[in-house]
């Protein structure tokens, strides 16, 4: 008779999980599992048939009151089983009582309606090599000259909760580059580049005006292998997608952010690509 448990990931399942994820085409970074793991060392599950890995999922806590659902997957071999819906629901017990959020691809939209998802806005990715521009009169510089605790309340405008153990693994992490652009002193963007499979992944972008998140971008390739990048675009902000039209990227992968209650306030107009669709 076979036994199927759930566990916490292991160093060896956050790889694996990595490797199922690049599998499904969503291109995480190649060192998004160490900064997962400062996030919420707990809040990750695999599910396991007779010890063999079968399914997982990511359920992260922010603070006293948000959570996020990401990297759920059944192996391919093993879908339709009812082994995805058993890790599920533990990782949606484990974030009993807060606002969920997850990044849904667009053939699951339907199956997340079901379980009280509401979608708020459409992510899409925009990639390629960004074409050159012009100067936008900031000041861009490396992140890690800044103190990091300016770093983290600037993020809190486009995040529900304080998240500093993993902005800074998120910003710091080697072969990562994260640039700031400021003008006169204060901070008008950020964005941080990640080397992926395919093209390097930029998220967070914030900007003050689409001409900022614009040479962000541009500064960011100078630092990806090749020029190419993918930034998840949210329409809920139109210029940051007239930013990556213009940009020269083209669209290329599509999902929806989707809330079980209301969508939480944040600077949607300053928000031009989201940090990863598997931790929000």
């Amino acid at each position: 008779m076979t036994r199927f448990e759930i566990t916490g990931a292991s160093a060896a399942d956050m790889e694996m999980l990595r490797t199922w994820a690049d599998a499904e085409g969503w291109n995480p970074g190649d060192s998004d599992r160490f900064a997962f793991a400062v996030a919420d060392p707990d809040g990750f599950l695999v599910g396991r048939l007779d010890g063999d890995p079968v399914a997982c999922i990511s359920a992260v806590r922010y603070g006293r009151g948000f959570g996020f659902i990401g990297f759920y997957i059944a192996r391919p071999d093993m879908r339709g089983r009812g082994h995805g819906i058993r890790l599920w629901r533990a990782g949606m017990d484990r974030l009993g009582g807060r606002l969920v959020g997850l990044d849904g691809v667009v053939e699951q939209q339907d199956n997340y309606r079901k379980s009280g998802f509401r979608s708020a806005w459409t992510n899409m990715r925009y990639q390629g090599t960004p074409e050159p521009g012009d100067d936008p009169g900031v000041e861009i510089v490396d992140a890690a000259s800044l103190p990091f605790a300016r770093l983290a309340a600037y993020d809190r405008a486009f995040f529900p909760e304080a998240r500093d153990a993993f902005l800074s693994a998120w910003t710091s992490l080697p072969g990562r580059t994260a640039l700031a652009a400021l003008r006169d002193g204060r901070i008008e963007g950020l964005g941080v580049v990640r080397p992926c499979s395919s093209a390097a992944r930029i998220g967070p972008l914030y900007a003050a005006t689409p001409q900022v998140a614009a040479a962000l971008v541009r500064r960011l390739a100078g630092h990806a292998p090749g020029g190419e990048v993918a930034v998840d675009v949210p329409d809920v902000n139109p210029a940051a997608a007239a930013v990556a039209a213009g940009l020269g990227l083209v669209p290329a992968f599509e999902t929806a952010r989707m809330y079980t209650g209301p969508a939480p306030e944040l600077d949607l107009s300053g928000l031009y690509g989201v940090t990863s669709l598997e931790l929000g």
